[in-house]
C-alpha cells in the first residue's frame, strides 16, 4: 500500500468521481492535474477552477511526502488521459539533479507549472516550519526550472491562469500577437505588456490591411492594436477576429472589449420600465452578441489552432456579466485583465520555444 503524506489534505480524482480529502472544495471536472506540498493551495487552485470554470483532473496533497512527493506525481499526469498540464506547488527539494531530471522528462511529454515558496530567506524559515523543507538556492532553482522546461509562476493566482490557459488554449506557433480591442487605452497597456514580454506585436500585412479597411470606419487605428474606434456594427467584431485570427503573420490574438454590452443589458433589466418599451427585446440581443463574440471565438481556435486569450475586467468585477458567462460555457478561461492575458500567453510561449528547441 502506498501512503501519501502524512500531513496532507488527501486527494480528489473527478474522472473516478473521488473525494477523499478533509475540506472542501470538490472542483469542475477538466484538464489540470494538482501536487502540492501544501494543501491549503490545493484549495486554492480548486477555488479558482470554481471561479473561473476551467477545472481539474486530480489532485494530491503530497504533505510531508514519507514515500512519494511532487515529482511522482507529476510523472503520473505525463501518462495520465485525463491531464493536460500538471500545477504543483513546492517548498523544498530533495535530490536536486535527481529532480531535475525527472522534472525534464516530465516536461517533454506535458507542461508543467511550478510555484515555489521559500524563495526568500523569511519564506525559507516559513517553510522549514511548516512542512521541514529546506528551501534551495532560489536563483539555482529558477535556473533549473527554465533548463527543465518548467514554467515558473510568481503567485498563486498566476499559476492557475497559466495551467488554465495550457488547459483551454493551443500553443502558439511564434510570437506575434495582434490585440483587437473596441477601445484605445486597452490596446495601448496591452502592447506595454507585450513589449514588455518575450512576445511581439504581430506585422500588420497588406492582405490584413485591406480586409480591416473593409470591415471598419476610416478612422481606426490602422495599426496594431486594431482600435475598432467605435465603428461596430453588429457582424463587426466576428469579422475582425476571423481576419486577424487567419492572417499569416499572426501567432495569436488577444480580445479586448466584451462586456461592454453585457453591462448595457444588466443595467436595461435592472431599471425601472424593463420588460416593457422593447426593452426585452434590446436587452436579449446584447446578450446574444455577447455570447457570440465567444463562440466565435473558441470556433477559431478550434479551426485554426491559434490561441484567442479574452480578457475584461468583469471576470472579477462581475463575473454573473453575460460576455464572462459565454466564455465559460465555450470552455475558454475569461481573464480579468489584458495584462494578465499577456502574461499567460508569454509562459505559454517559453514553453512552446523550449520545446522547438529540444525537437
Amino acid at each position: 500500500m502506498l501512503i501519501v503524506g502524512p500531513n496532507g489534505q488527501g486527494l480528489i480524482s473527478t474522472p473516478a468521481s473521488l473525494c477523499a480529502q478533509i475540506v472542501a472544495p470538490y472542483p469542475p471536472p477538466g484538464r489540470i492535474g494538482i501536487a502540492s506540498q501544501s494543501g491549503n493551495f490545493v484549495s486554492s487552485f480548486m477555488n479558482y477552477a470554481h471561479a473561473a470554470g476551467v477545472g481539474v483532473s486530480r489532485a494530491v496533497s503530497a504533505g510531508n511526502a514519507a514515500q512519494v512527493g511532487v515529482v511522482d506525481f507529476l510523472e503520473f499526469y505525463a501518462d495520465d488521459p485525463e491531464t493536460d498540464v500538471a500545477l504543483a506547488y513546492v517548498e523544498g527539494v530533495v535530490g536536486g539533479r535527481g529532480f531535475f531530471e525527472r522534472l525534464r522528462a516530465v516536461c517533454q511529454r506535458i507542461p508543467v507549472v511550478l510555484v515555489k515558496g521559500g524563495a526568500t530567506a523569511g519564506g525559507a524559515r516559513a517553510a522549514a516550519s511548516h512542512t521541514g523543507s529546506l528551501a534551495s538556492d532560489d536563483a539555482v532553482f529558477d535556473g533549473m526550472c527554465r533548463q527543465a522546461g518548467a514554467v515558473r509562476a510568481a503567485t498563486i493566482e498566476q499559476a492557475y491562469e497559466i495551467a488554465a490557459t495550457f488547459a483551454t488554449q493551443p500553443a502558439p506557433a511564434g510570437p506575434n500577437v495582434i490585440v483587437v480591442t473596441t477601445a484605445g487605452g486597452w490596446g495601448v497597456v496591452t502592447a506595454d505588456a507585450i513589449f514588455a514580454s518575450d512576445l511581439e506585436l504581430a506585422p500588420m500585412d497588406d492582405g490584413l490591411m485591406a480586409a480591416l479597411d473593409a470591415l471598419l470606419p476610416p478612422r481606426w487605428s490602422r495599426n496594431n492594436p486594431v482600435d475598432l474606434a467605435g465603428g461596430e456594427t453588429k457582424d463587426t467584431v466576428p469579422a475582425v477576429l476571423a481576419a486577424a485570427a487567419r492572417s499569416d503573420s499572426v501567432d495569436a490574438v488577444v480580445f479586448l472589449g466584451m462586456g461592454i454590452q453585457g453591462n448595457t443589458a444588466r443595467m436595461e433589466r435592472d431599471g425601472p420600465f424593463y420588460p416593457e418599451h422593447g426593452l426585452e427585446r434590446i436587452v436579449a440581443y446584447h446578450e446574444r452578441q455577447e455570447q457570440r463574440y465567444a463562440t466565435t471565438a473558441s470556433a477559431l481556435i478550434d479551426e485554426l489552432g491559434k490561441p484567442i486569450l479574452m480578457a475584461t475586467e468583469l471576470a472579477v468585477a462581475m463575473p454573473d456579466n453575460a460576455s464572462v458567462q459565454a466564455v465559460r460555457d465555450a470552455g475558454r478561461y475569461c481573464y480579468p485583465s489584458s495584462n494578465r492575458a499577456v502574461d499567460a500567453l508569454a509562459a505559454v510561449w517559453r514553453y512552446q520555444r523550449w520545446r522547438q528547441r529540444r525537437s
